[in-house]
């Protein structure tokens, strides 16, 4: 498994670029940021546009329910093994 370096969740705050986004990716449920966040945590930029691309497949498609979208998420979570 590659290791990638990353701003942990408590110095979020003190960085001009990740305290504002801070609050749209923190899990609620958990009180933490997500590995898959995280990541982006050197480039905000990126993580801005990751979150900004998956706020934008959840939103909604002609062709897919809100119900729909979030039960193909759960299952492709589900193949991969992940718990997201």
């Amino acid at each position: 498994m590659a290791w990638i370096q990353i701003v942990p969740d408590d110095d979020w705050e003190g960085d001009v670029n990740l305290a504002p986004l801070h609050e749209m990716v923190v899990d609620k449920s958990y009180g933490r940021i997500d590995h898959i966040m995280s990541i982006h945590s050197l480039n905000p930029r990126g993580l801005a546009a990751h979150d900004a691309v998956y706020r934008s497949a959840m939103a909604g498609t002609r062709s897919l329910r809100k119900v729909e979208r979030e039960l193909v998420a759960l299952v492709v979570s589900v193949e991969n093994d992940c718990h997201y």
